[in-house]
């Protein structure tokens, strides 16, 4: 068995090197970032952070001092939080929210407060989302060989095993709005088991009962509010955390504190469950659908075009942590449609730097590098491409661009053969994504081999071949462009 890895010294370095325990707002990771929210980002030594052992890089983006781990991240968060207390991470206070308030009040200019707000509602949206994200690919991954058995007749619909393994792979997008709920309520500053409690509420199956027969919850005059559908929903429940939120603290210091435990959390659950089902559900639901409709039909109209630029690029958001904000795109594809023609097309962005990075393990006679490498073409393959991006491609610029040129081609032949994904998890590993639940493996499956094919060979040729060689120097300071959506300088 291997030995756990300790990480309380790395933890202890980060935290002293980003100014101290007292310099720290709060702090939240991502499926490869820390995330902190810092008094004073000019008190952090970032080249001093960028040195140690176990970190990647670091970037600055979006209000947020954003530590490259790779995949260690939650077990170097979980050293960290150790170390600063509880309070500084997904807490039921509202630290993160605040802190960017606060700092938007301090900036009066129009265009800097519209920056703030921005990059607070994207924060939020990440916050609420990227906790989830590790559970929907691993569901899609488990629907997709589902997909797979029936459709070559290894399995039946009507065995035991067939419906308890279609419940294991359901149950985190129909019970989607009590996860949501719960993250969202910690990011917002809601008590997370209410807001779950109130996900649970408008998932709840009697209620997609009446939604599916059309029924309406009350008629006033010619008005109708009619039930609607929120299994496989994530916007309506943050934005009812957010109320959740709110409402709560005007009850804290409303209600006398014998009052609190229990007509706290009722009020909140009857007020915000009710103008969640009555009027702001049925509006975002309406609108997220319009959402991934347009989404939709842009891609399948612009076909090859939209599939070269979003190939081409896409990774160039990650370098600066912007990804996040296509995340929950994808996530409403796939949570009202069941589907996302866009994560078919980012799909092949994580190929070809994988790709990139494999021409490098083979090429090179270094030997810390090629163990980086081959680390990172495992990681690459399995959806995440910051490892490969931070610890091998932009150290050697070339091959990122040969990775970057890899991708344009896959996007090209994805967005020409309008291939589709019914799944989260990208990749390789997401092969199962591209089966289609209800016809099996169809023509957008092997319109993903043969995208992933050219992805792979064309990424790992140019790189191999012109993007990377022993003699190179490597950028050992990686300085990314300004990001125009930054709060703060």
């Amino acid at each position: 068995m291997a030995k756990q890895k300790d990480y309380a010294p790395l933890a202890a370095d980060i935290i002293a090197n980003v100014g101290g325990k007292e310099n720290i707002n709060s702090l939240i990771h991502c499926i490869t970032r820390l995330r902190f929210y810092l008094k004073d980002e000019s008190k952090a030594d970032t080249e001093k952070v960028k040195s140690l052992n176990g970190v990647i890089n670091v970037i600055k983006s979006g209000g947020q001092y954003q530590i490259v781990i790779g995949n260690a991240v939650t077990d170097v968060y979980e050293a960290v939080i150790a170390q600063l207390g509880a309070g500084f991470g997904d807490t039921d206070d509202s630290s993160v929210v605040e802190t960017d308030s606060e700092q938007a009040s301090v900036d009066q200019t129009p265009g800097a407060l519209v920056k703030n707000k921005f990059n607070e509602f994207i924060g939020v949206i990440t916050g609420s989302v990227s906790p989830i994200v590790g559970i929907l690919a691993a569901s899609g991954i488990l629907k997709g060989l589902l997909a797979m058995f029936t459709g070559f007749h290894w399995m039946s619909q009507t065995s035991s095993a067939y419906m308890l393994l279609s419940a294991m792979g359901d149950a985190s997008f129909y019970f989607l709005p009590i996860l949501i709920g719960y993250t969202a309520g910690k990011k917002l500053g809601a008590n997370p088991i209410v807001t779950a409690v109130i996900g649970g509420a408008i998932a709840y199956p009697s209620i997609l009962a009446a939604a599916g027969k059309g029924l309406s919850i009350l008629t006033i005059g010619a008005v109708h509010f009619p039930f609607v559908s929120y299994a496989y929903s994530i916007f309506p429940m943050i934005l009812a955390a957010w109320m959740a939120a709110k409402l709560g603290k005007v009850l804290k210091k409303w209600l006398p504190a014998y009052l609190q435990m229990i007509f706290n959390p009722l009020i909140v659950i009857l007020v915000v469950s009710t103008i969640t089902l009555l009027i702001t559900g049925p509006v975002i639901t309406w609108f997220a659908d319009g959402l991934a409709t347009g989404i939709a039909f842009c891609l399948q109209k612009s076909g090859w075009i939209s599939g070269l630029i979003l190939g081409g690029f896409y990774q160039i958001l990650v370098i600066f942590g912007l990804h996040w904000g296509v995340v929950p795109l994808v996530a409403n594809d796939i949570a009202t449609k069941g589907h996302s023609y866009l994560n078919a097309i980012l799909c092949q962005t994580m190929v070809s730097q994988g790709a990139a990075v494999l021409a490098v393990a083979i090429k090179t006679r270094k030997t810390d590098l090629k163990t980086l490498s081959w680390g990172a073409v495992i990681s690459a393959f399995c959806g995440i491409t910051e490892p490969a991006i931070y610890g091998v491609n932009l150290r050697y610029r070339r091959v990122f661009v040969s990775g970057l040129i890899g991708s344009a081609v896959g996007g090209f032949i994805t967005g020409l053969l309008h291939v589709n994904m019914w799944g989260f998890a990208g990749s390789l590993i997401g092969f199962p994504s591209f089966i289609n639940p209800k016809t099996g493996i169809d023509a957008s499956f092997w319109g993903f081999i043969f995208a992933s094919c050219a992805s792979l060979i064309i990424g790992f040729l140019v790189a191999y071949f012109w993007g990377y060689n022993d003699k190179m120097e490597e950028k050992s300071e990686i300085k990314p462009a300004k990001n125009p959506a930054k709060a703060h300088a």
